[in-house]
């Protein structure tokens, strides 16, 4: 059976109410402005009113769009979430149009927009290096330093604490575990990666910036060749590779991956300060360990999963079918683009009870419910999660050990209220004092 159409007025209000706006905040880098815009709209729990719409009109099976050109389905059933992502890079790959027009501005034979025997070469490759399923690296203990040396310093000189101040420390601690405490101050490196990035969130319709973007791997490669020893990029001059593998072209991901996660672990820190209960439980695990000690943080790495959960920072997860496939008892045709829009699965009120609560025991009570997906999953997962989840979690161990954090601006947030569907980590606000 093929996939049910949607009419035209339903495509459209869909595009308008949830695919433009996920689109306007920059699927590459964020648009401030517009992150503003769809705090005071509430701009994913429309999303979610509209798809919830679509599956009580037509089901839960894939729904087709009426997309001049382009085959699109808009996938509306948590299982079949975790089928195409289990199915992943093959039937549904990975490399779609849209993001191979996106990423290939600063990373073309990265491995996201990769497919065959390259992706699979440059995964393996990418794993040897991040370790995903190790929630601890090898190089968890001088990842700790950095991330407590630059937490000690921003707390040092800073009472208040906002997004512009957060952001300088991240990409510190950022260039420093990737690079090595020799890049920590190279910011021009980031600027860089943040013009491409900005060209990147127009994809095809931008023509890229090729003189840019050799300029920026040029760096990086040079960076990489003088890696500091206990950085990831030491650990990338170790790594065999072969012809396809194109090392430097794997880097840009992780600079650029860790920067969604500085936006998480600022909402992360939100909402642990709006929740006493929880924040208790998890200053408690901090108790009875040495401070430089690498630990895995459940407690604090529940609050970051949480903080995806409940705001996306992929918000729009794309597969494109490569041969006729069967989805949700329905066939899709080769070249079909499939659309996860996250923030649906992860805030469907009508199927989480906790949708709309800081609810951190989902990730730690057996496994999340079906369709929770805040790094990806299956084959093609993000294989930084584990690297971005530890960085994370010790950061914000280091501000609240000792630390009292109180949210000035923004939304009110807390237990006695629903959380917004949207959260503009730009212009939240702490007040830190030593405790």
């Amino acid at each position: 059976m093929v996939a049910t159409r949607a009419s035209v007025g339903d495509t459209l209000r869909t595009v308008g109410t949830a695919l433009a706006p996920v689109a306007a905040r920059g699927v590459i880098v964020r648009r401030p402005w517009v992150m503003a815009a769809a705090e005071r709209m509430d701009a994913d729990h429309r999303l979610v009113r509209t798809l919830q719409r679509l599956r009580a009109r037509y089901g839960p099976a894939p729904l087709r769009l009426r997309v001049p050109g382009r085959s699109v389905v808009l996938v509306l059933d948590a299982a079949d979430v975790d089928d195409v992502l289990a199915r992943s890079p093959e039937p549904f790959a990975t490399a779609t149009p849209e993001k191979r027009g996106a990423l290939a501005h600063f990373q073309p034979g990265n491995v996201l927009i990769s497919h065959g025997a390259d992706r699979a070469d440059r995964r393996r490759f990418t794993e040897s290096v991040l370790e995903p399923e190790r929630p601890l690296h090898h190089l968890a203990e001088p990842m700790v330093g950095v991330v407590r040396q630059e937490a000690a310093d921003l707390l040092g000189h800073h009472g208040l604490l906002d997004w512009d101040t957060l952001a300088t420390t991240w990409m510190r601690i950022v260039r420093r575990v990737v690079l090595g405490d020799s890049a920590r101050d190279d910011a021009e490196l980031t600027e860089l990666l943040a013009r491409l990035r900005g060209a990147a969130n127009w994809s095809l319709a931008h023509p890229g910036r090729p003189r840019l973007r050799a300029e920026f791997l040029d760096r990086l490669r040079e960076r990489l060749a003088t890696a500091d020893p206990g950085s990831l990029g030491a650990v990338v001059t170790e790594t065999p590779v072969t012809a396809r593998t194109r090392p430097v072209e794997q880097v840009p991901q992780w600079l650029f991956a860790f920067d969604p996660a500085g936006i998480a672990t600022f909402r992360a820190l939100a909402l642990l300060a709006t929740h006493p209960a929880e924040l208790d439980a998890a200053r408690s695990e901090l108790a009875g360990h040495g401070p430089d000690a690498p630990r895995d943080l459940p407690g604090l790495r529940a609050a970051v999963l949480e903080s995806v959960r409940l705001w996306p920072t992929t918000p729009a997860i794309l597969r494109e079918t490569t041969t006729p496939t069967e989805l949700g008892g329905r066939t899709l045709p080769a070249r079909t683009l499939v659309v996860v829009l996250t923030p649906f699965f992860h805030r469907d009120d009508q199927r989480l009870p906790d949708a709309d609560r800081f609810a951190p025991q989902l990730w730690r009570d057996g496994g999340p419910p079906t369709g929770l997906v805040p790094f990806s999953a299956g084959p093609a997962i993000c294989p930084g999660r584990s690297v971005v989840q530890f960085v994370a979690s010790t950061f914000l161990a280091a501000v609240l050990e000792h630390h009292d954090v109180r949210l000035d601006a923004g939304p009110p947030l807390g237990p006695e209220r629903p959380l917004p569907g949207t959260l503009d980590p730009y212009r939240l606000r702490f007040t830190v004092t030593r405790r």
